[in-house]
């Protein structure tokens, strides 16, 4: 059965869980942990992603994040990827690092953020990781010491979760605890990484209860949340797949974009691709990367390619090709 593709949009909340091979360990030392940390500050900032939660657990990793105009699916491959070849070449090590498939999964933000908040930071309390609940507060591996100030990473964005708790840092840094050690109690929590719809509507029991009434929802192991956003989320993404092949079957490829961004900026298409620094030529090419990327999938690593710069200068690129076209309120098709 082929697998099916992952679900995402500018703005969308993913719950990653990405695990060892074989359940094998991905972090031998704290200078793994340091190095995928870094790597991922580095690109969080470069694809303007925000980072909720996290959790590094010694064969697995927890990353709460909310798409910018970069795929998540594009942020994940460079983060596995360039940790696992930094891993291995350390260790002197060969073959995969990670299973073949990260676990993501399209969440509902309300009212499934701050649960989720509270079940990532919770991993290491509950994997015995850590000792009790105040070691858990200084631990430097997991997102809830940031959101306590007791250990600082400038890519975490606790501001966002602190104002849901309250309007100064302080109250609101108490009050997330007191809403945290309530968690403690809860288990596992497979209502919230459990199958899609049984996940969807809190458990077995839930869900027997709801059929019984007649009353069914539509559920997806790739999303959790109620039914309606289940179905909302399924038919966008049906719609952008549907835009996708409309585009290639109407000839839409590369060469093309090439053109059409040649045309609205007043260049040829010989000075869109050509290198330098030149202001006008730069922002071409980016609009150029964002909607091959976004419009027709290519690939980033095709890109860089075509344009001969690196990946990172790619996701950048396409970071300001997205406010660029929205600024000029320019569309790839013509009206």
């Amino acid at each position: 059965m082929p697998r099916r593709s992952r679900i995402d949009a500018p703005g969308a909340l993913h719950h990653i869980i990405a695990r060892g091979i074989a359940r094998e360990n991905i972090f031998q030392d704290d200078r793994d942990r340091d190095d995928l940390l870094e790597r991922l500050g580095t690109i969080l900032e470069e694809t303007r992603a925000s980072c909720y939660a996290w959790a590094l657990m010694p064969n697995h990793c927890h990353i709460l994040l909310r798409t910018g105009p970069t795929p998540m699916s594009t942020v994940m491959r460079r983060l596995l990827t360039g940790y696992a070849v930094s891993h291995n070449r350390r260790h002197c090590r060969q073959g995969h690092l990670f299973q073949n498939r990260y676990k993501s999964i399209l969440c509902q933000e309300d009212p499934y953020l701050l649960e989720l908040i509270r079940y990532i930071h919770l991993t290491p309390l509950r994997a015995k990781v850590v000792d009790d609940l105040e070691s858990l507060d200084k631990y430097p591996y997991c997102g809830h010491s940031a959101l306590l100030g007791k250990c600082k990473n400038g890519w975490q964005d606790t501001d966002y979760i602190l104002s849901l708790f309250a309007e100064t840092v302080s109250l609101a840094r108490r009050r997330y605890r007191e809403f945290f050690q309530k968690g403690i109690t809860q288990g596992k929590r497979p209502d919230l990484v459990g199958g899609g719809l049984i996940r969807s509507v809190g458990g077995w029991s839930a869900a027997k209860t709801l059929r019984k009434a007649g009353a069914y929802q539509k559920g997806d192991e790739r999303i959790l949340g109620n039914g309606d956003f289940v179905e909302n989320a399924l038919e966008q993404a049906e719609e952008n797949l549907e835009c996708r092949y409309h585009l290639k079957a109407n000839g839409f490829d590369f060469e093309r974009v090439v053109t059409r961004v040649a045309n609205l900026a007043g260049l040829s298409s010989s000075e869109v691709l050509a290198s330098g620094r030149y202001r006008k030529t730069v922002e071409a090419r980016s609009i150029v990367c964002f909607w091959a990327m976004r419009e027709l999938g290519i690939s980033q690593s095709h890109l860089a390619q075509k344009f001969g710069i690196s990946q990172p200068a790619v996701s950048m690129a396409v970071t300001r090709g997205a406010e660029l076209a929205k600024l000029h309120n320019f569309s790839l098709i013509e009206d």
